[in-house]
């Protein structure tokens, strides 16, 4: 690759959580199995393969062969009859690392875990060449749809419900039952929740019933806007598409469960009764100039809540730079795409049914647009556009311009600039002042008086150790430290400077390169411990844009 990125470091592989967790792979080595297919057969539940020019083709990524001890098997999902190899079914696994069920949850535990095969009917006695038949069962049933050809797997989608948006798991009943809350104009118990893939990218729809006699526009665009920002609030779900349908028309077992899938399949091929629908992708943007016209009305999507509760010293007579507005507005725009709407100051982009990431980008690229960073402790408090031009007349560098005599009115509160009063030494001093009355000493620069790994000696006695990166016990390991000898009887006890300069020995390339075998990487870098690493590694490789995640306990280095 360009970027120097080898083919072969790509694994594609397939698991999941209930097989902990491998279940298909390929070799350590190899490049990624890439194979075309027809795209129309696929849906249909053939795979037919085709050359990869060929036209209405799909390019699909193998996941690799089955494992040692696993049993691996395409599976019809209503039949229970295994299938051939290049009929797409249902993934159903079996093996030693397949859990046995989901705790306390016995019902589905039957369901999902207690698969069995229906088998063929074999011949009788004498009549026939005896057929192999797969074990049968057993098996987890997956939720997964895919298929095998020549021995590898290819997933080709999801029968489960399950909903996944930006790799995070929504259960569709959760948000089926938010939309019951948020407007009765819905019908209890009639409410779907699917994802569809449109222009490469999982899109959430809800479907649900009205009500009997609920048909008034206005009651009908206020349940929209409520849906839509419930579903943002509650499970940062931006949903893009809500269709009101007629009642007793939303497909049900004869039990009376939703059937999702046939709702799905009747949303996309436009059979649904509907009465009311909107769709970010089918509906054009709202342009600018209507701003203007609706600014007297209620605000689209505005804040319930009074600005000033949240902490926010908001002056309604504030004179605003139209420039700066314009700039969140596009900013806005750029990224919420149709469900943006008619912006107005008071618009809650909360409400607007952006997922939290989708705000983080609004977020970064306004910082990057003015120059500057907003404060951490103002970031929960700016929703409306109005809040965040504030935000950035007060906090962002605007290019030597004057904000108005309004600005000369914001605080700097001490806790900004005085290092005793930051959060951070405040709760420190809070938790030495708690040791001190428990009448404990100083957990800090405690003096051990031995070798450190799990246990250590400190004033004579032997403690358990919770502070130690001793992590895989080599400190202190007889062959360890017989070799760290023999290193300082040929290196010294000092490389004697920076490995820039000539600080380099043979020991560290040697170390690399086995440690860069290992992984299978093409080459590696060592440091003296993780706060060094975390230091040095972490600046070089993000940068402005980059989304970091990090655990809350992860090391103060970070």
């Amino acid at each position: 690759a360009v970027s120097g990125f080898r083919r072969e470091a790509f694994y594609p592989c397939y698991g999941l959580a209930e097989s902990t967790l491998m279940v298909t792979g390929g070799m350590k080595f190899e490049q990624p199995v890439i194979r075309a297919f027809d795209a129309g057969a696929i849906e249909t539940g053939t795979a037919q393969g085709r050359p990869v020019n060929a036209s209405g083709t799909r390019l699909l990524v193998g996941s690799g062969r089955e494992l040692d001890g696993q049993d691996v098997l395409i599976v019809d999902p209503q039949t229970c009859e295994p299938l051939a190899p290049g009929r797409v079914g249902e993934i159903w696994v079996s093996g030693p690392s397949v859990a046995r069920g989901y705790w306390n949850r016995p019902d589905a535990s039957r369901e999902t875990f207690g698969a069995m095969l229906v088998q063929p009917p074999q011949p009788p006695a004498g009549h026939g060449v005896t057929k192999w038949r797969p074990n049968d069962g057993p098996y987890l049933r997956t939720g997964d749809l895919g298929f095998f050809d020549d021995g590898e797997l290819f997933v080709t989608g999801r029968l489960k419900d399950l909903i996944i948006v930006r790799g995070r798991n929504h259960y569709p009943q959760d948000i089926e039952h938010a939309v019951e809350a948020a407007s009765e104009l819905v019908r209890a118990g009639s409410v779907a929740a699917f994802a569809v893939d449109v222009e490469g990218r999982e899109r959430v729809v809800v479907v649900a019933e009205l009500e009997r006699g609920r048909r008034e526009g206005g009651a009908i665009d206020a349940a929209f806007e409520a849906i839509r920002g419930t579903l943002a609030r509650e499970h940062e779900v931006a949903v893009e598409a809500i269709v009101l349908i007629r009642p007793n028309s939303i497909p049900k077992t004869s039990s009376g469960k939703i059937q999702r899938h046939a709702c799905r399949k009747q949303f996309l091929d436009g059979s649904l009764e509907v009465v009311e629908q909107h769709v970010s992708w089918l509906q054009p943007a709202a342009p600018a100039a209507v701003r203007t016209a609706v600014e007297a009305t209620p605000p689209r999507l505005a804040r319930q809540r009074p600005v000033g509760e949240s902490g926010r010293a908001l002056r309604p007579d504030r004179e605003l730079p139209q420039d700066v507005v314009e700039t969140v507005f596009d900013h806005v725009r750029r990224i919420a795409k149709e469900r943006a709407g008619t912006l107005t100051l008071d618009t809650n982009i909360v409400e607007l049914g952006l997922d939290s990431l989708e705000r983080m980008e609004i977020v970064a690229s306004l910082e990057e647009a003015f120059g500057g960073r907003f404060p951490e402790q103002v970031l929960p408090l700016i929703e409306t556009c109005r809040e965040v031009t504030e935000a950035i007349l007060d906090h962002m560098p605007l290019d030597g311009r004057s904000t108005g005599p309004a600005a000369a009115g914001v605080q700097i509160e001490p806790d900004t600039w005085q290092i005793a009063e930051f959060p951070e030494v405040r709760a420190l001093e809070q938790n030495f002042a708690m040791v001190r009355d428990a009448g404990l000493e100083n957990p800090y620069f405690s003096v051990h008086e031995g070798l450190t790994d799990d246990r250590t000696v400190i004033g004579g006695r032997e403690m358990v150790s919770w502070s130690t990166y001793n992590y895989l016990g080599m400190s202190g390991e007889p062959d360890v430290a017989s070799a760290a000898k023999a290193a300082i009887d040929r290196f010294g006890t000092s490389v004697s400077a920076s490995r820039l300069v000539s600080g380099e020995k043979t020991i560290h390339r040697d170390l690399e390169r086995a440690i860069a075998r290992l992984v299978g990487t093409e080459d590696a870098v060592t440091f003296v411990g993780g706060h060094a690493t975390n230091e040095t590694v972490i600046g070089h490789v993000v940068g402005p844009g980059d989304l970091v995640l990090h655990d809350a306990l992860a090391h103060n280095s970070l």
